[in-house]
């Protein structure tokens, strides 16, 4: 077996070759790697996400444009909320983090914000890393890392990620910061919202634990994060603290099911490349030695979910309904089996899903026939 840095040399080089030799890479950001994590089964996403596909170009270049994304507006706001917020040395963050989180603590009269500037994201982890050891080595003070950059590893590569701010308290303990352009009102927010936030601060939560690990001795890493948002209507920030230990268990969880990318990419054959720049003819060739797992839930997370949609309805798979009526139908993998298991046609009787159909088809069937004899002309 070849050493680790040649096996990963040679897996950089086998993704490169599948991004397109002159495409660049685009990075796997935290939202990216939640949606992932939510839908492990599927190759096709991990393996895309993995060789650093640009996966909206991807999808225009098959001709099934996504609509997914984050508008231009709402990120030019959310970027001047988020100055706002770190602005003074992150004297009003470490305010919200100490009256949400850390009441007992000396409040933040002043506080380190280290420079985590570095040549790549391999040399800002490191230095990341450095403040991070630095900062639980001399307790007593509270620490500001704005956008650190993290490490987690992901089917067998790297993913870098960048949190908004990791707050470093007195006893040495680290909170991850989300810092969103949606606002609270009245205390809440909108819980769709709120969920995708503490999802995403999970995979975060996840790579400070790694880093933890590595640090003796190790520091807590806070289970609570703290979401900052406008208040009511205005701009000025409040925040909540926010506790992702479910969603951090179901991540690390989905995560570990993921196959390693390297098992993907040695399964494909020879010479594919999803290049958007190819033709449509042979990327949808590409595409398609990758098998996808589409559920409606993709519409709202991967930019190729209208044509895994497309694909899945051609097919005829259940998978097209959800995940939900997937379970129920055990080994019924497409509308016409599931149609000729009712009729009788086919499919196993001692079969759950099978007699459950086929009672499903006798009910619907005198529900139509009295329904028809109530409605008959009196002769």
């Amino acid at each position: 077996m070849p050493p680790p840095r040649t096996r990963e040399r040679a897996l950089r080089h086998r993704l490169a070759e599948l991004r397109g030799p002159e495409v660049p890479a685009k990075a796997l950001d935290a939202r990216a790697l939640a949606a992932l994590a939510a839908n492990p089964g599927c190759r096709r996403r991990a393996i895309l996400d993995g060789a650093g596909v640009n996966k909206a170009a991807l999808a225009g270049a098959l001709g099934s444009p996504s609509a997914f994304g984050q508008s231009q507006f709402a990120l030019v706001r959310g970027n001047a909320f988020e100055a706002k917020v770190k602005a003074d040395g992150g004297t009003e963050l470490l305010r919200l983090a100490h009256e949400k989180l850390d009441r007992g603590s000396e409040p933040p009269a002043e506080a380190r914000v280290p420079d985590l500037t570095a040549q790549g994201p391999q040399g800002r982890t490191a230095r990341t890393e450095l403040a991070l050891r630095e900062a639980a080595g001399a307790p007593g003070g509270w620490t500001l890392l704005d956008h650190p950059m993290l490490a987690l590893d992901v089917a067998g590569s790297p993913a870098f990620l960048e949190p908004d701010a990791v707050v470093v308290h007195p006893d040495g303990s680290w909170t991850v910061v989300e810092i969103k352009s949606f606002p609270l009102l009245d205390g809440a927010a909108d819980p769709a919202k709120v969920g995708a936030a503490a999802r995403q601060a999970a995979v975060y939560v996840l790579a400070l634990e790694q880093v933890a690990a590595r640090v003796e001795p190790a520091p807590r890493v806070r289970h609570r994060i703290l979401l900052v948002c406008p208040k009511d209507f205005s701009n000025l920030p409040t925040a909540s603290a926010v506790d992702v230990r479910k969603q951090r268990a179901v991540t690390a969880r989905q995560l570990a099911r993921l196959t390693r990318i390297e098992e993907i990419a040695d399964a494909l054959p020879e010479g594919t490349c999803f290049s958007p720049d190819l033709p449509a003819e042979q990327l949808t060739r590409a595409v398609e030695a990758v098998p996808a797992a589409y559920a409606p839930e993709c519409l709202s997370a991967c930019e190729l979910a209208f044509h895994c949609r497309d694909r899945s309805r051609a097919e005829g798979a259940v998978t097209s309904l959800g995940r939900p009526v997937r379970a129920e139908l055990g080994g019924l993998t497409t509308v016409e089996d599931v149609l000729a298991a009712a009729r009788g046609e086919a499919g196993d009787p001692d079969d759950p899903a099978v007699a459950a159909l086929r009672r499903a088809a006798a009910l619907r069937a005198e529900a139509l026939g009295t329904a028809a004899r109530e409605v008959a002309p009196c002769p």
